[in-house]
């Protein structure tokens, strides 16, 4: 039984010896390729076009529509007739107020007149000083009641010509916001005129950033409904105060050029250019490629190796802030370095790893 025992041994050791080791299982990585940028970056924030000058335009009366003879999309030219009140009462007062002015008037004479006789009877010693008197306060009140006749009927004349609304420059009607037969009120919105050949943009900036935005800087839009494009601009007015959620400020841009294909409304984007105090290179990476433990903020880069595998290796780096683009970093990436984007936790140095298909070089 020894014997036996010792020849089954060696056969199933000799048969252990001769199985191949299975090939370990590679891990996984994402990466991107990573290039410096110097020391400016580019932030966009979204925004809408306008027209370079919108003109809400209203009645100084109230009343009801009558004729609205335009439409969106209408041209206008400088006093075109845009809509028209009832002006039925405005007219009753117009009239009213002159035949006050006429009943003022009359009396103004009676009380010239009277006025004149008692002077002479005075200048004969036939009417006393207070007689006199009375005549003359009685011609000037009536004079005085004449001026304020004739300020009414400039009033009533003004107020009737309230009814009719007329364009105040060239442009185009964009939007219209009351119908027929509806009733306004002093300063309700009729319609909205545009004018101006280049377009605006309005933008809102976080408070971070305003004061690094100077009127006159030049910026670059976009637009969603003009792919592949971008026009010039440059800042015509900077927000002193913030507005909304977020701490933000308005900022408007001008285009440098008119363009038949943008309209008022459109969504859009403006790049800045910001300046760095410190303008030194500097990678911008994701926040969540960049770690750290007592030996300070590290990064795993990947050097490709055949048959789509890799080496890990690890790079201690100086970060500097956190921006909403990603992490920046100064000193330990080189331009074209492939940075482990994902799994930053379970590598280490060393380690051997399949590639996958790399993200577009940031």
């Amino acid at each position: 039984m020894p014997y036996l025992s010792r020849a089954v041994l060696g056969l199933l050791v000799m048969a252990c010896g001769g199985e191949e080791e299975p090939e370990p299982i590679l891990r996984p990585v994402r990466y991107v390729q990573v290039f410096a940028t110097g020391g400016t970056r580019t932030r966009s924030f979204s925004g809408s076009a306008q027209a370079s000058l919108e003109s809400s335009l209203s009645f100084r009366v109230s009343g009801t529509i009558e004729r609205l003879p335009v439409e969106v999309g209408d041209a206008v030219r400088p006093g075109q007739l845009i809509a028209v009140l009832d002006d039925e009462d405005y007219r009753v007062q117009v009239q009213e107020a002159e035949a006050s002015l006429a009943q003022a008037r009359a009396q103004e004479r009676n009380a010239e007149a009277n006025y004149a006789r008692v002077r002479l009877l005075y200048e004969s010693n036939n009417a006393s000083k207070s007689d006199l008197d009375a005549a003359r306060a009685n011609y000037e009140s009536a004079a005085a009641t004449v001026s304020a006749s004739e300020q009414r009927l400039q009033l009533a004349r003004l107020q009737l010509g309230y009814t009719r609304l007329v364009a105040p420059v060239a442009g185009a009607v964009a939007t219209v916001d009351i119908e027929v037969n509806e009733h306004v009120r002093p300063g309700q919105a009729i319609v909205m005129v545009t004018s101006g050949a280049r377009h605006e943009v309005a933008v809102r900036v976080p408070g971070v950033l305003i004061a690094q935005i100077r009127e006159g800087q030049p910026v670059t839009a976009t637009f969603d409904a003009t792919p592949g494009r971008s026009f010039p601009a440059s800042v015509t007015e900077v927000g002193v105060a913030a507005t909304g959620v977020g701490a933000t400020f308005p900022v408007t841009v001008l285009l440098d050029e008119a363009d038949p294909d943008i309209r008022s409304g459109m969504a859009a984007e403006v790049s800045f250019r910001f300046e760095s105090d410190d303008r030194r290179e500097r990678f911008i990476v994701p926040a969540f490629a960049v770690g750290e433990d007592r030996d300070g903020r590290f990064v795993f880069i990947v050097e490709p190796g055949e048959e789509g595998r890799g080496i890990v290796r690890r790079r201690a780096v100086e970060a500097g802030e956190l921006t909403t683009e990603g992490m920046v970093i100064f000193e330990g990436l080189s331009d074209g370095d492939l940075l482990i984007t994902a799994g930053v936790s379970r590598i280490q140095d060393g380690l051997t790893v399949r590639l996958k298909d790399p993200k577009p070089a940031s």
